[in-house]
């Protein structure tokens, strides 16, 4: 099975190149589209729904249906050798873009999704933006989906693995 690259594909459509996609939590990157068999259990499996098939038909993370429970029942349905859940889920970091209307509006959606409460509100005049504490955040992505503005995307070490991924098989 021959590996999807994004950046060619998305060149030749026209377009520009997307984002890395999010793969399912444990999913080991170096190998994952040379091993995965696009079956689709992992998405079956998911109880949160958060898994679809994306480019080429590979299982990426929709942040937008909500949050990872990190249950592992994706790499538990998966007859691959595709997960490793000795090691950490994935270091992913949310990240907050420029269109959060926290500043000038009471919202604070983002952080009353967060379990783990990693993102607060300093008070400050004329309203505040989130702050992160990356060392309290597991990289769920429950703030995604409530965002009403969609200024919050998941990103960090995991985003640039998966893109240097891509590039090594250009």
């Amino acid at each position: 099975m021959t590996a999807v690259e994004t950046t060619r594909r998305a060149f030749l459509r026209g377009g520009t190149a997307r984002r890395p996609a999010v793969r399912p939590p444990w999913a080991r990157l170096d190998a994952f589209t040379d091993l995965c068999t696009r079956c689709g259990r992992c998405a079956a499996a998911c109880p949160e729904g958060i898994l679809a098939a994306g480019d080429g038909g590979f299982p990426e993370v929709d942040f937008r249906n909500g949050g990872c429970t990190f249950c592992g029942a994706c790499a538990d349905a998966c007859p691959q050798p595709l997960f490793e859940r000795a090691a950490a889920p994935w270091r992913l970091l949310p990240r907050i873009g420029a269109a959060c209307i926290a500043a000038g509006v009471v919202c604070r959606s983002c952080a009353d999704a967060c379990a783990e409460r990693a993102l607060t509100f300093p008070r400050r005049a004329g309203g505040s933006t989130p702050v992160l504490d990356a060392s309290a955040c597991t990289g769920c992505g429950a703030c995604v989906a409530v965002c009403p503005v969609g200024a919050v995307a998941m990103g960090g070490a995991a985003m640039a693995e998966m893109a240097m991924a891509g590039e090594a098989r250009a």
